[in-house]
């Protein structure tokens, strides 16, 4: 959104290249993205870098003729071993191209980026392919917010109120999808996706290496507060990435810092006494992770010393306490104990076990987005790195 909004303040069109199938495997997953100017500047990715090449002068010429293009990417061909090996997988990808809106041309950019702003889940809808131009064009869109505001231009009313009554299913189960939707006026695919807020992460402790954790934070998109009691730790001059920075002591954290259940919290005051108020507060709170910082053995004398005071510390309570916190990678410095920190916490949040991938006998994305492509009907079908 920024690089859009960007792009429009300097007078350059654009057009958003979005993954929205995959047959078998591949780098990037339905609803992946990455936003082109008329001058060839990227943002975002839809691969692993060989598909980029191509998709970037196809945009550029969907930006000059404003139309939108279907292109699918086959990597299945045994016997093609250079596209192969260039794609790093053997399945078949669809990406959508289409021009967006010049300014002041209505589009769900503007309510999309509301949702962002205001920090909202929703379901973005987009339709990428249509059997008739009567029930939409490819390109057409439904945004459901989390309060239940709708925005679309799909142009048969059927189709938007079916796909309507789908996205509301997947805001409550908060599972994107893929869907055919059959109409007596034609069929359309449709990509359906959960649009998550960024994840608040909130860092209590602001000493040197929460520098290192709030930055590799920031670079994941996450939305990042710091809260400390000292007013040199707790400064946007050490903290400039952070989305909000929090002075104040641990007993009034409670009123000036939101925890939810989709709240990610670290503590990591290196004070005990701080650590101990902290973790009062944030054991009997919704937050959906919590990690400590320190030996293990630090970890349980505060647990011991808060149920001797009288907080009763259930299972449920411990199982989300991450104490230590961190993936056993060897890390020492304040930079590779970030990595560390952060890569549990990306595993847990995912269900994963954060062991290495050559171990797991699965594949290693969660299919249930997308993973059943129709048969190629009007579909150019490109090969890598070539227009």
């Amino acid at each position: 959104m920024e690089a859009f909004h960007q792009a429009q303040v300097n007078g350059n069109a654009t057009a958003l290249a979005t993954v929205v199938a995959v047959k078998g495997s591949a780098y990037r997953r339905p609803g992946a993205r990455m936003l082109i100017t008329e001058a060839g500047r990227t943002t975002g990715t839809i691969s692993g870098g060989c598909l980029e090449r191509d998709v970037i002068l196809r945009a550029q010429r969907v930006i000059e003729r404003r139309e939108t293009s279907l292109v699918a990417y086959d990597s299945t061909d045994e016997d093609d071993i250079d596209f192969g090996v260039g794609l790093g997988c053997g399945g078949v990808i669809r990406i959508l191209i289409e021009p967006l809106p010049r300014p002041n041309e209505p589009s769900h950019l503007a309510p999309l980026d509301g949702l962002l702003r205001r920090r909202e889940a929703g379901v973005l809808a987009t339709v990428w392919q249509v059997s008739s131009p009567e029930l939409a064009k490819p390109g057409s869109r439904l945004l459901l917010g989390g309060d239940g505001g709708l925005w679309n231009d799909i142009a048969n009313p059927q189709l938007a109120a079916r796909i309507g009554e789908d996205a509301r299913g997947l805001l409550r189960t908060r599972r994107s999808a893929a869907r055919t939707c059959e109409l007596p006026a034609g069929h359309a695919e449709v990509l359906l996706e959960v649009l998550e807020p960024p994840l608040p992460f909130v860092v209590f402790g602001g000493g040197h290496d929460a520098v290192s954790l709030v930055q590799l934070a920031f670079s994941l998109g996450w939305h990042v507060t710091v809260v400390d009691g000292r007013p040199a730790a707790a400064s946007r001059t050490r903290f400039p990435r952070a989305d909000a920075v929090v002075l104040c002591r641990p007993e009034q954290a409670r009123d000036l810092v939101r925890l939810s259940s989709d709240t990610v919290a670290v503590v990591m005051t290196h004070n005990y006494r701080n650590d101990l108020r902290l973790l009062e507060l944030l054991l009997p709170s919704p937050v959906r992770y919590l990690g400590l910082l320190g030996p293990k053995a630090r970890s349980e004398r505060l647990l011991q010393d808060l149920e001797d005071a009288g907080l009763n510390v259930t299972l449920a309570q411990r199982s989300r306490l991450h104490a230590p916190i961190g993936l056993d990678v060897g890390a020492d410095n304040s930079e590779e104990i970030a990595v560390a920190m952060v890569a549990e916490i990306m595993a847990a949040l995912a269900g994963r076990t954060g062991a290495p991938l050559k171990e797991r006998r699965t594949p290693i994305h969660d299919h249930a987005r997308s993973d059943q492509i129709p048969p190629a009907q009007t579909l150019a079908v490109a090969e890598c790195g070539l227009s």
